[in-house]
C-alpha cells in the first residue's frame, strides 16, 4: 500500500525536519533565546502541573491536534489513505490539524497559550522539553483501550515518577547502512567516524542531518575514550559533548551528504554517491525492494532510536475527544495505515497480524522483536540534568547540542564568535 508519495515524503514527516544549514543555525538562535533566563530543560516559562483525568464523559465535538507533516492523513495527500474521516464519523469528534514545519516549531505551539492544542505527536527532541515545562499532562492509561498491547519498551519511555506522558505511536531505529558491493560488514561506528577507516570511502559517506546524531558519535566514544566515562549517549556533560564534536568535525571532509529527508539518503545509494553511512530500516527496504544490495547492520558499540507519541496538551480543552483519539491512533487498523505510509515500525505489533501488513513488512522493520528493541538505546532530549535523575545542571541541553552539531558538520553556517 506504500505510495510513491513515500518516497518524496519519507517517514516522520521527513520533509519537515530540518532542511539546511541555515534553518539549523536559526533553530539553534530561537532556542537559545528561549532557553534564556528559563530553568529545567528550558524553553519556556512552565505552566502549572496538571492531573491526569479519572473519567470520561461524551466527546465534546471538536480536536485540535498539533503534529509534523505526514503524522495524520485525512486523504489530502492521496484520498485512499485517511485515518482521520472514520475517526470523524464513530467519535463525532471534528480533527482540526495545525501541521509544524519543525519540531522546535512543534514545541512552540504547544507553548503558545492562546492556542491551546488538545495533542501533539511528538518526537524525542520535543517530548521530554513539553514534560519538564509541564506543557503536557499524565495519560490515564487505563483510559486508553488497548494500551496494553503496544510494546512495554516503549511505554516506558515516557515514565516519570510512575506517571505516563505519552502513548506511544511509532518508532525506528539509526543504523549502519552500507553497499554491499563496495563495502564488507561494517563492525561498528568506527566504520564512518574514525577518520583512518571513513578515508576509505571519503565522500561516498551520509550522515543525518540532525543534532541527536552527535548520540552516535558519542557512542563511538564510549568505547574508545573510556576516559571520558560517557554512559548514556544523549546525556553528555560540556567535555563529552565537545569530544564527540570534534569527532564530528574530523568526519566532516569524508561525507558527501547530510540528509534531513530520507529520500535523498536513498537517491544517494541508488545512484552510487553513497556507500555507507547512517540510515533507518526504511532505506533498506525500499533499496532493497528495489533490487539495490543494500544491507544494515547494528554497531557493535549499540545502536540508537527514536519515537514518536501522541500527548495531551496542559491547555486541552476537549479531553473526552483526545482520548479517544489516543485510543484510535493505537488501534492495530490505524497502526498499519501509519507504518505502512510513512514507512516506519508500528508501536502496537498486532498490525503485523492477519494480512494487515505487506507480506515482508514486519520482518523488515522488526516489529515485534523483543530482542531487537532491547538493544535500542531510544532518544530523549538532552538536557541540564544529566539523564533526568541528576538534580544537578551538569550536562547538556538541546541548544547546545544544535550549537555542537552547526560548528562541526555545518561551520559555514555557524555564527562567529565576538572577539574578547
Amino acid at each position: 500500500m506504500r505510495r510513491t508519495a513515500t518516497l518524496l515524503r519519507g517517514p516522520r514527516g521527513g520533509a519537515a525536519r530540518v532542511k539546511s544549514a541555515g534553518a539549523l543555525a536559526a533553530a539553534a538562535a530561537l532556542i537559545a533565546a528561549g532557553l534564556a533566563g528559563c530553568s529545567g530543560d528550558g524553553g519556556a516559562e512552565p505552566v502549572a502541573a496538571a492531573k491526569a483525568a479519572t473519567t470520561l464523559g461524551p466527546g465534546e465535538g471538536t480536536l485540535n491536534l498539533v503534529a509534523l507533516p505526514g503524522a495524520i492523513e485525512s486523504g489530502g495527500t492521496d484520498p485512499r489513505v485517511d485515518w482521520v474521516t472514520p475517526f470523524q464519523e464513530r467519535t463525532g469528534c471534528k480533527v482540526g490539524l495545525k501541521v509544524a514545519k519543525t519540531p522546535e516549531e512543534l514545541a512552540d505551539l504547544m507553548r503558545d497559550e492562546d492556542r491551546r492544542y488538545d495533542g501533539v505527536a511528538a518526537p524525542p527532541e520535543v517530548a521530554g522539553r513539553l514534560i519538564a515545562e509541564n506543557q503536557v499532562v499524565p495519560v490515564n492509561t487505563d483510559l486508553v483501550d488497548g494500551y496494553k498491547k503496544l510494546e512495554p519498551k516503549l511505554r516506558k519511555l515516557l515514565e516519570r515518577d510512575g506517571k505516563h506522558y505519552g502513548i506511544p505511536y511509532v518508532w525506528g531505529a539509526n543504523l549502519l547502512v552500507y553497499d554491499t558491493r563496495t563495502v564488507p560488514p561494517p563492525a561498528g561506528w568506527s566504520a564512518i567516524f574514525d577518520p583512518g577507516q571513513a578515508r576509505r570511502y571519503s565522500g561516498r559517506i551520509v550522515m543525518r542531518d540532525s543534532p541527536l546524531a552527535i548520540a552516535e558519535a558519542a557512542l563511538y566514544l564510549k568505547g574508545r575514550e573510556r576516559k571520558l566515562k560517557i554512559r548514556d549517549p544523549y546525556s553528555l556533560t560540556p567535555r563529552q559533548l565537545a569530544a564527540a564534536g570534534r569527532v564530528l568535525a574530523k568526519q566532516r571532509p569524508h561525507v558527501g551528504e547530510y540528509w534531513a529527508i530520507p529520500a535523498d539518503a536513498i537517491s544517494a545509494f541508488a545512484g552510487g554517491r553513497a556507500v555507507l553511512g547512517q540510515g533507518w530500516p526504511y532505506q533498506v527496504d525500499v533499496l532493497n525492494r528495489a533490487g539495490r544490495p543494500v544491507r544494515a547492520v547494528v554497531p557493535a558499540e549499540g545502536v540508537t532510536g527514536w519515537m514518536d507519541a501522541w500527548m495531551i496538551g496542559a491547555r486541552a480543552q476537549h479531553p473526552n475527544c483526545m482520548y479517544q483519539w489516543l485510543q484510535w491512533a493505537a488501534s492495530p487498523d490505524v497502526q498499519q495505515q501509519v507504518a505502512e505510509w510513512t514507512g516506519v515500525a508500528p508501536a502496537n505489533p498486532q498490525a503485523c497480524s492477519g494480512d494487515r501488513l505487506r507480506s515482508g513488512f514486519c520482518a523488515a522493520y522488526h516489529v515485534g522483536d523483543r530482542g531487537y528493541l532491547d538493544k535500542i538505546i531510544f532518544a530523549h532530549a538532552p538536557a541540564k540534568a544529566c539523564g533526568g535523575e541528576s538534580k544537578k545542571n551538569d550536562c547538556t541541553d538541546y541548544a547546545e547540542w544544535t550549537r555542537v552539531w552547526i560548528e562541526a558538520t555545518h561551520p559555514q553556517s555557524a555564527k562567529p564568535q565576538a572577539k574578547p
